[in-house]
C-alpha cells in the first residue's frame, strides 16, 4: 500500500513540474540596411517577437522570416 501511494505521488509530482511553461526569453541581434544600428528581436515566452521590448504580437517564426525576406541578417 506504501509503496504504491509513494509511486502515485512521485508521478504526479513529476508530471506537474514537467508541464510547467517554458517563459525563458530568447534573443538575437539583426541588421537591416534600411536601419543604422543593429536591433535585438527575442522570442517571448508566449512564443511572439518582440523589439526593444515591445511585443509585437507576431509569432516569433513569421516575424524572422518576414525580417529575412526583407533583407535583414540575423545572428542565429
Amino acid at each position: 500500500m506504501k509503496k504504491s501511494s509513494l509511486i502515485i505521488g512521485l508521478f504526479f509530482s513529476l508530471l506537474i513540474f514537467s508541464c510547467k511553461k517554458d517563459d525563458a526569453v530568447t534573443c538575437t541581434t539583426c541588421s537591416s540596411p534600411e536601419t543604422t544600428n543593429s536591433f535585438e528581436v527575442c522570442r517571448e515566452g508566449d512564443g511572439n517577437a518582440s523589439v526593444s521590448g515591445q511585443n509585437t504580437g507576431t509569432p516569433y517564426d513569421v516575424y524572422m522570416e518576414g525580417l529575412r525576406e526583407a533583407g535583414a541578417q540575423c545572428d542565429d
